[in-house]
């Protein structure tokens, strides 16, 4: 299954020792549906070295291609949302990681801009008149 949304939080990492070595897993909260009234979220976990390997961050868009699995203990049922795969979506940046403002090209993102406010077309045309009428050649 896949899913495309915003990480909303990313739970804490879980760490332990097994029959068959060590393990870590991770939980992560996106939000899908974000073009509906009522957003869904949903919990899914990564295990392992996924978790460095995707380096989720909170705010970013990613598509999360996962396989649902429902376990009994103790006369209860669990289900685990286990991610396999997390795209990173072309257009989002995560809003933790700040964006360093390249001052050489002007008009980028939130680089700020320092030029003055456009004149109007006709005081334009005169001021282009006047500083062609002050050249010494």
């Amino acid at each position: 299954m896949e899913i495309t949304g915003r990480i909303l939080a990313i739970l804490p990492m879980q760490s332990g020792t097994s029959a068959r070595g060590e393990w870590k897993k991770q939980e992560y909260v996106i939000e899908h549906s974000l073009d509906q009234q009522y957003p869904r979220k949903m919990c899914f976990n990564l295990w392992g070295d996924n978790i460095d390997k995707f380096n989720i961050q909170q705010g970013q868009e990613v598509t999360v291609s996962f396989d649902i699995d429902c376990r009994e203990y103790n006369g209860r049922w669990y289900n685990d949302i286990r991610a396999w795969r997390v795209v990173p979506q072309t257009n989002s940046v995560p809003p933790q990681q700040p964006v360093a403002p390249d001052f050489g090209q002007q008009g980028l993102g939130d680089v700020p801009t320092y030029a003055a406010p456009a004149a109007p077309a006709s005081s334009q045309m005169a001021s282009a008149e006047d500083a062609a009428s002050d050249l010494p050649f």
